[in-house]
């Protein structure tokens, strides 16, 4: 097509029978496009790029840094050999551990597809078996309790306990709020046993919002989660899905309600919708909305309070995947950057992604998205700076940051960003998946990785026995 450029060449899967096949990284004007063609079922394309920051910009280029301890060997090739295999290019930041597969919700979007496994949850012998995997392949890392809706076990008090004394010192719990809304001694239990922040599924302040995506309006329950993890110091992040045409427009109401709540709500997490799950379909670029979107968004909708060159890539996943901006509150309401593209703060860039930045990553998430009260979250001072000892101080108790993941389907998958994602779930069997590959499915809804009567694999695959310390 004329006006195309090639940029580069990478590998994606079919969404139809899941083949490996090449792809091309093509230019259209100011968007960029993944374009594949599989041998059997035709040609397939999804926007990967769209408007400013330009996809050049953000590129950032990271040394490998190999898993420490691989539980599979390489057979077939990327995506099929998770594990993680040798050949993966980026250690284990956080583990998600689904605790079960209930939920209380019947969402239209849903990761998980969760409430219709017919599995009962893992006993609590079985989630001391979780975390000894995780020990087993290198841990302990940071650690997300997530399902299914975990909120709906009466004992995850104990499993958080459990996690705190095999060493697991940062466990955040991915949750819709409703039983944390509803309970306020639930959630002062959930505390007590050691959990370090919430990730809140945060939509808008809408309940048509709710009604479109969860089946049900929902704002009010969200209000008073947040409002019952003030009273017991639970720091909170904000995790609204983006679907357009649904809540874009909401974008900056919900920066607003976090800012007017800090330091409880300790920031906001984006997360454009992908088609997986329960949001599975063909895909259509008009219902998709990419990084710089988002980022364009913010500045718009807060009327160029936060700025597009506050932002820039993660230096430990792929910097396609993410952004992020870190600021301070200040007393007047002002919100002042501390991180940017034109900042020179190295303090958690990552720079190359070496080894060091996961461990960054990881110290990051204990020292900012916890309640400012918790002992994880403490600043050191240096020698007197001035101004700048206030600033420090405001950093402390009034971190704020905004940040989205760009989750990959099947239609936009790219194996070179795969290949080093750091956030990965840990399967029954004992392997670590990254997240886009363990909730990958294909046009149908089948799953590869996932386990369920859908999955597409199920009875091909040759099954593993996996033991501490050992590889298959």
């Amino acid at each position: 097509m004329a006006g195309e450029i090639v940029l580069s060449q990478t590998e994606s899967i079919c969404p139809e029978c899941f083949a490996r096949i090449p792809a091309q990284r093509v230019a259209e004007g100011e968007q960029v496009v993944l374009k594949k063609r599989c041998p059997e079922h035709g040609p397939f394309e999804a926007v990967i790029w769209r408007g400013e920051p330009s996809h050049a910009s953000w590129n950032r280029p990271k040394r490998p840094v190999y898993p420490r301890a691989p539980l599979t060997t390489v057979e077939r090739g990327c995506p099929w050999d998770c594990g993680l295999c040798p050949e993966h290019r980026q250690q284990t930041c956080c583990t998600l551990i689904e605790v079960t597969q209930r939920c209380d919700l019947k969402c239209n979007v849903c990761f998980a597809d969760s409430g219709n496994a017919n599995d009962d949850d893992p006993d609590f012998r079985g989630i001391q078996g979780m975390y000894e995997a995780l020990l087993a392949a290198g841990g302990p890392y940071n650690v997300q309790l997530s399902g299914g809706e975990p909120t709906v076990r009466d004992d995850l008090a104990d499993i958080i306990s459990l996690g705190r004394s095999m060493g697991f010192d940062f466990i955040q719990l991915n949750t819709n709020g409703l039983r944390l809304a509803r309970e306020p001694d639930y959630v002062k239990r959930l505390k007590e046993a050691g959990l370090s922040c919430i990730f809140l599924q945060f939509d808008g302040l809408d309940d048509e919002i709710y009604e479109k995506l969860r089946g049900r309006p929902l704002f009010r329950e969200k209000e008073l989660a947040v409002q019952n993890c003030r009273e017991h110091e639970l720091g909170v992040i904000l995790t609204p899905t983006l679907v357009p045409g649904i809540n874009i427009h909401q974008i900056g109401p919900i920066i607003e309600f976090a800012r007017t709540r800090l330091p409880t709500v300790r920031g906001v997490h984006f997360q454009p919708v992908s088609y997986f799950g329960r949001r599975n379909g063909l895909s259509r670029d008009k219902h998709r909305i990419t990084i710089p979107e988002i980022i364009t968004e913010i500045e718009k909708q807060t009327d160029g309070m936060v700025k597009t060159e506050h932002f820039q890539p993660s230096g430990a996943e792929h910097g396609y995947c993410s952004f992020h901006g870190n600021f301070a509150l200040m007393p007047g309401g002002e919100l002042k950057p501390w991180t940017g593209r034109n900042s020179g703060n190295a303090c958690c860039r990552g720079e190359d992604g070496g080894p060091g930045a996961v461990f960054r990553a990881q110290q990051f998430q204990k020292r900012f998205w916890t309640s400012p009260g918790s002992s994880c979250c403490s600043l050191e001072k240096g020698p007197s700076l001035g101004g700048w000892d206030f600033f420090l101080e405001r950093i402390r108790t009034h971190s704020f940051h905004l940040s989205g993941m760009a989750f990959q389907d099947a239609w936009n998958l790219d194996l070179e960003r795969l290949k080093e994602c750091h956030l990965h779930v840990l399967h029954p069997d004992g392997r670590l998946i990254p997240f886009c590959a363990y909730n990958l499915t294909d046009s149908t809804g089948r799953s590869f990785y996932r386990k369920g009567s859908q999955n597409l694999f199920a009875v091909e695959r040759r099954t593993r026995e996996f033991s501490p310390g050992k590889s298959p």
